[in-house]
This record gives C-alpha cells, sequence and structure tokens, in this order.
C-alpha cells in the first residue's frame, strides 16, 4: 500500500487539490503497479506563516 504525503502551503482550491491527488494517484498505479484502490494520498497543508525559506516566513514575502 504506496502511502504518499504532500506538504503544501493552504491556499489552493479544492478543485486544484482534487486534482492534485487524482494526478499523483494515477502516477504512483503507473510507476509502482498498485491498484489505485491501494493509494494513499495524505495532504498537509501549512498556513503561510507556519512555513519559511532562508528564514523568511511565506506570509512575509512581497
Amino acid at each position: 500500500m504506496p502511502i504518499v504525503n504532500i506538504n503544501l502551503i493552504a491556499g489552493r482550491s479544492q478543485d486544484q487539490l482534487k486534482g492534485l491527488i487524482e494526478d499523483v494517484t494515477s502516477a504512483v498505479v503507473k510507476n509502482t503497479g498498485a491498484p489505485a484502490e491501494h493509494v494513499h494520498v495524505i495532504l498537509n497543508e501549512m498556513q503561510p506563516n507556519r512555513y519559511s525559506v532562508g528564514g523568511v516566513l511565506k506570509s512575509d514575502e512581497k
């Protein structure tokens, strides 16, 4: 049973998240041969003020 964890900054629409999950599931099925019903995708959405790159919070970027 493949388990895929995806961390991303919150702010995408429900349709975008659904498309992402569908595409990731298809890629896992294609490349592992696992049946789609066994592929688990976990989305972890972070608020921009809880994630930084190079010491700068995403919420502080211009």
